[in-house]
């Protein structure tokens, strides 16, 4: 069972000026989203995750392995990153050898590499693009390539930086899909996002990051549910929640759908 606990955890670059200040937090199997302004410690706090960084004090757990004594490419058989940008990830001429690249570097056999990253492209919907190039492919399919290489992989633990930029709605649809499928298969998801709307439609838990310090962790509905607190750190609720606050309900919405079905309950309909 994946489990990661942090313990403590200080970074800085500048001693004067501390990015995360004793940051205390355990993800389990819940699919989590980590939300915050520009500055707020979110990028920082995945790459201390991913070991791309190191803490100044505290601890970060893995499993049981302080990630103090594990380097990033050992890491990178246990928690894999999805980056913001899919051009920072992506250096191979085709998207197959893209797409295995990471499973070979973690040990897997080119059979086994190769069979992997075509189930990987097959789920997340782009497996006819296998030989091309993946420069002549959209921002938003490359996205997809970075996706399918960390998918590909197999790792327990998976990061997402900002999953939906560049996707149109039916992109969205997609990676929802996508996430709700790594948890069936009992995977640990967690993403870094300013979308609020795909935050309150996929995640189960909600983080609220400011300033270097947790403001707010629990059930994605109870976060949403603190719109003054959610004020303080210059976060928006997601559209349907606040179009129902206005309309003076009570009731914290996630969803359109979840609104319509619940719509003429709450308006004394019985039809």
């Amino acid at each position: 069972m994946s489990n990661i606990e942090i313990k403590e955890l200080h970074f800085y670059y500048d001693k004067e000026d501390e990015i995360l200040k004793g940051i205390n937090l355990n993800f389990d199997k819940k699919a989590t989203a980590i939300i915050g302004q520009n500055g707020a410690g979110k990028t920082t706090f995945v790459k201390l995750l991913k070991g791309l960084l190191k803490p100044q004090s505290g601890d970060i757990i893995i499993n049981g392995v302080n990630t103090k004594i594990l380097s990033a490419a050992k890491l990178s058989k246990y928690i894999g990153m999805v980056f913001q940008n899919p051009d920072d990830q992506i250096f191979k001429n085709k998207v197959i050898d893209e797409v295995m690249f990471g499973p070979l570097n973690i040990g897997q056999s080119k059979e086994e590499a190769e069979k992997n990253a075509k189930l990987a492209l097959e789920e997340v919907g782009i497996l006819e693009e296998i030989n091309k190039n993946p420069y002549d492919l959209s921002l938003a399919e490359r996205k997809l390539i970075s996706i399918a290489s960390v998918i590909a992989m197999n790792t327990e633990i998976i990061i997402f930086d900002e999953p939906t930029i560049a996707q149109d709605y039916e992109g969205k649809q997609r990676i929802k899909k996508i996430i709700n499928n790594l948890k069936e298969k009992d995977k640990l998801v967690i993403t870094i996002i300013h979308d609020m709307d795909f935050v309150a439609e996929t995640f189960e838990r909600t983080i609220v990051f400011a300033e270097g310090e947790v403001l707010l962790d629990g059930p994605t509905r109870e976060v949403f549910s603190n719109k003054e607190v959610l004020e303080k750190a210059y976060l928006e609720l997601p559209h349907v929640t606040e179009l129902c606050n206005r309309l003076g309900l009570n009731e914290t919405f996630l969803s359109v759908e979840e609104f319509l079905e619940k719509g003429d309950i709450i308006y004394g309909k019985n039809n």
